[in-house]
């Protein structure tokens, strides 16, 4: 057995998925509310074989999600909204699920709901909240997460947070599906929230380009260590197996 090849192997095809979520952090740091994905290392020893012959270290990764809030910005706009502490913005998607998401960057769609970028409703503590088009009067947006529309209140955001985030499953554009096997979500019981304002990713796009940088060269290194035992082999294959 050849061990080289086999941890060459190995640290590539980390370094492979490490550009996986290298990748979704550079293409979302300018989305609201995106949470990075960073991916740990450790080493481990693999048993080959019936007879159990083990085989030296090999890499494994291990992906976990940074919830740490980003910065706070102020845009102006009325439909913006900011969570500046827990919690998760509730909406519906297509199929009737329930996601989660950070991004408060919302619109109102033709019919007058309140909806996230990606068309999902945005859900208060009595369903969808509806906004009436035809009303002249401004949104108002407490931090508590009443929203009114001149004198007339229109609903309550919804502000959920989870015992384990980590059990949360990613499904990009900054939004979560809950574990079904995990704790149910629990309301904020103090939601603090900012209207006019948006939360920035938790990552930057010059971090993630250095973090590609890093991982070409350690993807390209395990190459070139694996063309070099692979060379080496068929040299001794080739020198073993002459005749002469």
């Amino acid at each position: 057995m050849n061990v080289s090849l086999y941890q060459a192997a190995s640290a590539m095809s980390a370094h492979a998925r490490w550009q996986e979520l290298v990748t979704e952090n550079l293409a979302s740091a300018s989305v609201p509310g995106f949470k990075k994905q960073a991916l740990s290392f450790s080493a481990v020893e693999a048993a080959l074989g019936s007879r159990g012959v083990t085989a030296p270290l090999l890499t494994r990764t291990q992906s976990a999600t940074s919830f740490a809030q980003g910065e706070i910005r102020r845009t102006g706009v009325n439909t913006d909204v900011a969570v500046d502490g827990p919690g998760f913005f509730v909406a519906q998607l297509p199929n009737g699920a329930t996601a989660y998401t950070r991004d408060g960057e919302f619109q109102i769609s033709a019919q007058g709901e309140l909806i996230t970028k990606q068309g999902w409703p945005v859900l208060g503590a009595s369903g969808p909240i509806q906004i009436d088009r035809n009303n002249p009067a401004p949104i108002s947006i407490s931090t508590s997460g009443e929203v009114s529309q001149g004198p007339e209140t229109r609903g309550r955001l919804r502000l959920a947070e989870f015992e384990d985030p980590q059990r949360l499953q990613p499904i990009g554009g900054g939004a979560f599906l809950a574990d079904p096997s995990g704790a149910p979500p629990a309301e904020v019981a103090q939601p603090s929230l900012r209207q006019g304002f948006l939360e920035n990713a938790n990552t930057s796009s010059v971090l993630e380009m250095a973090n590609l940088i890093r991982v070409m060269r350690g993807f390209e290194a395990n190459q070139r260590l694996l063309q070099a035992q692979d060379d080496r082999m068929g040299k001794a294959i080739s020198e073993l197996g002459s005749p002469n």
